[in-house]
């Protein structure tokens, strides 16, 4: 199965730690290159990446992981990095085969999330979101974090960072049919700015956006130096095979 990676945009509020947000390191080791691994334990054989900001840094590196992992990762360049992130689903979903895993670059994940995604969501809807009942997680970022609502089904009535009420957090992966590139080219051909969670709720709105729920497994959007410095201490237990396996930390300079 394919995976495609969003890694275009700028991550202002942690410049401070890396010139590319994607090659911010946890444990000495690019974060791009810790979400690759993990999703080659759950089954992952070929990955894209879409690419923007401080792209020939990041493909320089993907170029050289590629080659050490034994994986082909294709990177797909954004020449406006700054549109919504629904834009870069819609280059990167053009080079994914089939259903693909969606993660986001400055996401990490348990594995498992990753695996259970694969492995058990439904084949009667075009997405399916891993989402966090804990609402009140303090791993979360009220202020940045995506919402949402779904029914006693599990299906998506509504997904956005203002919305109200919700009853669920979107972790930032996703297992994706066809379906999902259409309905965002959808949303922008109505009017809407084009995020993800704009195509998603397209797809909502038909009834074919699912849900899975992580219940206790962990994951973490490393969006400021304070959510890093919580990765950096976690990692170690949540990243325990992926970090054995490099051996020696990969610093990447």
């Amino acid at each position: 199965m394919d995976a495609l990676i969003i890694a275009a945009g700028y991550g202002s509020r942690i410049a401070s730690l890396s010139p590319s947000k994607p090659l911010t390191p946890i444990c000495g080791v690019p974060m791009i290159e810790l979400s690759i691994r993990q999703a080659m334990l759950a089954g992952v054989t070929r990955v894209v990446v879409v690419t923007g900001h401080e792209a020939d840094l990041l493909e320089a590196f993907l170029a050289t992981l590629s080659q050490r992992l034994g994986i082909e990762i294709v990177p797909v360049r954004l020449s406006n990095w700054s549109t919504p992130n629904g834009y870069s689903v819609v280059a990167g979903a053009t080079r994914c085969e089939g259903n693909y895993l969606l993660m986001m670059a400055d996401h990490l994940f348990d594995a498992d999330i990753l695996s259970r995604l694969i492995g058990e969501s439904s084949p009667n809807v075009g997405l399916t979101l891993a989402i966090d009942r804990r609402v009140d997680n303090p791993l979360v970022d009220p202020e940045d974090a995506t919402w949402v609502q779904t029914d006693e089904a599990g299906l998506i009535r509504s997904i956005g960072k203002t919305i109200t009420p919700y009853n669920a957090v979107d972790c930032g992966a996703f297992l994706v049919t066809p379906e999902l590139a259409p309905a965002i080219r959808e949303a922008i051909a109505a009017g809407q700015p084009g995020s993800l969670s704009n195509g998603v709720q397209i797809l909502a709105d038909a009834g074919r956006a699912g849900t899975l729920d992580i219940e206790d497994a962990w994951w973490i959007d490393v969006d400021e130096p304070r959510f890093h410095t919580l990765a950096e201490e976690m990692a170690p237990w949540h990243f325990a095979q992926a970090l054995a396996d490099i051996g020696t930390p990969a610093f990447f300079s």
